[in-house]
């Protein structure tokens, strides 16, 4: 059957206090709630023992952020999704933002083995005045280890229930995606960047976020394989490819850091966890 686990988290705010309640099930939790910038913004690290899933394991992660609750939620290391003799592992993350909240996904990055049968799926619900900031990062193989993604398939689900929704699957087999310029062009790394509102933002306001985000682009290495765009003025994407995990992590981690700073007016100080 493999591990079952699931988490559930709810944030609320308290006497202008962010407060966190959580009830688990299996190997899947949180520990104490950190609150490096105050009151009003609280820090969760999602921890899971195995510190990996093989076929049939199931991670199920409910985030409820009430009104004008605000989150940050980060992992302390990869998400691993190890070879499967041919059982599905699976992820799955529901995120509801009640009015007012504002929620920052920021797990580090998955770790497609190859071998693995794998299915990641994240979903978040907005209100009309919420806001999101998140990614998702996925490496393919072990490219340090000069391990590659000889076989098996990795299956992806990003969704903003009414704005946006991006699927695809990743097998081992598909040549083209994996090495045609037109598909992932031999690089073992991608990573996508969100900043979503649940209602438009002005003219002014979208031409601030894409700028701010194009203008770190263009700055860094990854530039030829680095892009910003805007498919609907509640959504703004940041897309990269990279050969090493650690590329694509430090354009994505620059352009999160500033647009906290520059568009909620938040420190720009990532969580000392990634540093560890």
């Amino acid at each position: 059957m493999g591990w079952q686990a699931k988490l559930s988290i709810d944030y609320s705010v308290e006497d202008g206090h962010c407060v966190a309640r959580h009830v688990h099930d299996g190997p899947l939790r949180i520990l104490k709630s950190l609150y490096p910038e105050g009151d009003k913004v609280c820090h969760n690290i999602l921890v899971h023992p195995p510190s990996g899933l093989v076929g049939g394991d199931e991670l199920h992660i409910a985030l409820n952020l009430q009104p004008q609750a605000h989150a940050l939620v980060t992992t302390p290391g990869a998400t691993r999704f190890y070879h499967s003799d041919g059982q599905t592992a699976s992820q799955y993350v529901n995120a509801t933002l009640d009015s007012g909240s504002r929620l920052e996904w920021l797990p580090l990055e998955a770790l497609a083995y190859s071998g693995c049968q794998a299915h990641n799926q994240v979903k978040f619900h907005m209100a009309a005045d919420s806001q999101l900031m998140a990614w998702d990062i996925t490496a393919l193989g072990l490219p340090h280890a000069g391990q590659a993604f000889a076989s098996g398939q990795y299956q992806q689900h990003l969704e903003i229930e009414g704005l946006w929704l991006e699927r695809g699957l990743i097998h081992a087999s598909d040549h083209r995606l994996l090495h045609s310029p037109l598909g992932l062009n031999g690089h073992s790394c991608q990573g996508t960047l969100v900043f979503a509102q649940g209602q438009p933002m002005s003219d002014d306001q979208l031409q601030q976020v894409i700028a701010l985000a194009r203008k770190l682009c263009e700055q860094h290495a990854l530039v030829l394989q680095a892009g910003v765009s805007s498919p609907d003025p509640r959504l703004v994407l940041v897309r990269v490819l990279s050969a090493q995990v650690e590329q694509a992590m430090d354009l994505l981690r620059r352009i999160w850091l500033v647009w906290r700073s520059e568009l909620w007016q938040l420190p720009a100080v990532s969580p000392r966890i990634w540093a560890m």
